[in-house]
């Protein structure tokens, strides 16, 4: 710990490169996920979503991404545990960084829409588990995010096939669909300026100390979504019907309607998600900055830099920019086939799933919600409509995500923990089992039988 802690700013430059990788696996796949939709359902460009993504999610990350987080993330393994040797903290942490970021690089690279959250989560415990023991780990919250595989993508399906059944009957079912969709959307739209706003102060800004009561938090909601009804009604007015492209596509103009409200959910799921996830990267980082920072005291919580925000802020977009599109084409586009209307309803629901787990403190994964809210959409039209094949694919690398997190995070830990050489202050080689041959027990042979020791039992 002495050579780490007078090498310090060698250290935070080996954790700050190994917060920055991270940082791009998020931007690379979970952000490719809040825009997958919106670029699936052709309401947005490629190049529009990262535009977008770039100003909101680096907004988000860096002006509401915390200034105080748990060092521990989210309570998985037990602080107190390191208290003799804080450097084993700091090897697993930089451990769990390399091995979450080289994972969802991989996922991204091969367009496996995959978890963040759980890949970070299983990198900790791997090196936890397995590198320090397993009653340093919190099993009962890894329970409970197992669990979250199946309740978040369930409930946001759901909601999201309650959503595009309800469009189907108040608009694409009427005579006029263009103008009932003009007097119907704007109800949409303070739907989701209420929802995101929701989600923001409920998962982003609370990072910045700024705690509200439930009915406080819901009058603002409340005036966020009238604010957003207020813009959408502003740009509706601008919109005309298209008969021409009506002819191809009876529902043409009518999406074209649907299409502003998407513009409005991105930018604001953009930001929420730039202030929520963020942590994934900088919290490992945080540690490791609080225990060098304190000589080796680990404390329960971590100030924030402003400089661990600016390396998590920049990661994230330069992932989304590099490696988000191959996530956006396998979310936006080869699931189910996405409409502006279809994609509103799968990031509402997956948004409001978000607002209702942080309620009830079920740590979910944002990846897992939007991918169930996209399936509930295509249940909707039936399962035919659904690429099973990919599907499964997706299932998959789920699955293997915390393992892979894992095993990758236990190999870093090791490696760290071997350039630093043997622990001083634990025994070696033959000592570890008997410090002195004097203080070694002779085993029960010796004493009998006595005629053949030559002499009698002590």
């Amino acid at each position: 710990m002495e050579w780490m802690l007078e090498h310090s700013t060698l250290m935070l430059l080996i954790a700050g490169g190994a917060g920055f990788l991270m940082a791009l696996g998020v931007g690379a796949n979970d952000v490719a996920n809040a825009m997958g939709t919106s670029v699936g359902a052709r309401a947005l460009t490629v190049k529009q979503a990262v535009l977008i993504a770039i100003v909101f999610e680096f907004a988000g990350a860096y002006l509401a991404g915390g200034e105080v987080t748990a060092t521990i993330r989210k309570g998985i393994i037990d602080a107190e545990v390191f208290n003799q040797t804080p450097h084993y903290l700091v090897y697993g942490m930089l451990a769990a960084l390399l091995a979450a970021g080289i994972w969802l690089v991989v996922a991204s690279w091969a367009g496996w829409p995959v978890s963040t959250t759980h890949s970070i989560v299983g990198a900790i415990v791997g090196f936890a588990a397995v590198g320090v023991g397993m009653d340093s780990v919190h099993w009962g919250q890894v329970g409970s995010i197992v669990a979250s595989w199946v309740t978040s993508p369930l409930l946001a399906g759901f909601l999201s096939f309650a959503l595009i059944k309800s469009v189907q009957k108040l608009v694409l079912n009427h005579d006029d669909p263009f103008q009932r969709a003009k007097k119907v959307v704007p109800f949409y739209m303070f739907l989701v300026g209420f929802v995101i706003t929701k989600v923001t102060l409920v998962k982003g800004l609370k990072h910045v100390g700024l705690e509200m009561s439930f009915g406080a938090s819901t009058l603002w909601a409340i005036a966020g979504g009238a604010v957003v009804a207020g813009l959408g009604v502003l740009f509706l007015s601008r919109i005309q019907p298209d008969p021409e492209a009506d002819k191809d596509f009876r529902f043409s103009s009518v999406e074209r309607v649907f299409a502003v409200l998407m513009i409005f959910t991105a930018c604001a799921m953009a930001f929420a998600h730039g202030s929520n996830d963020v942590a994934n990267a900088v919290g490992p980082l945080a540690a490791i900055s609080s225990v060098l920072a304190n000589g080796g005291v680990i404390g329960k919580e971590a100030i924030i830099p402003s400089w661990v925000l600016l390396v998590g802020a920049m990661g994230i977009v330069f992932g989304l920019a590099v490696l988000g599109a191959r996530v956006m084409a396998t979310v936006g586009t080869k699931i189910t086939e996405l409409t502006p209307s279809r994609g509103f309803a799968a990031e509402l629901g997956a948004a409001t799933t978000v607002v209702l787990a942080s309620g009830t403190g079920l740590p979910i994964s944002t990846t897992h919600t939007l991918v169930g809210a996209v399936l509930g959409v295509g249940m909707a039209r039936g399962i035919g409509s659904l690429n099973l094949r990919v599907i499964s694919t997706i299932f998959t690398s789920w699955i293997v995500t915390l393992p892979a997190g894992a095993l990758l995070s236990i190999l870093f830990f090791y490696f760290f923990k071997g350039l630093s050489g043997p622990d001083p202050s634990r025994p070696t080689g033959r000592e570890r089992f008997c410090p002195s041959p004097l203080a070694r027990p002779r085993p029960r042979w010796l004493y009998w039988p006595i005629p053949l020791i030559g002499r009698e039992k002590p």
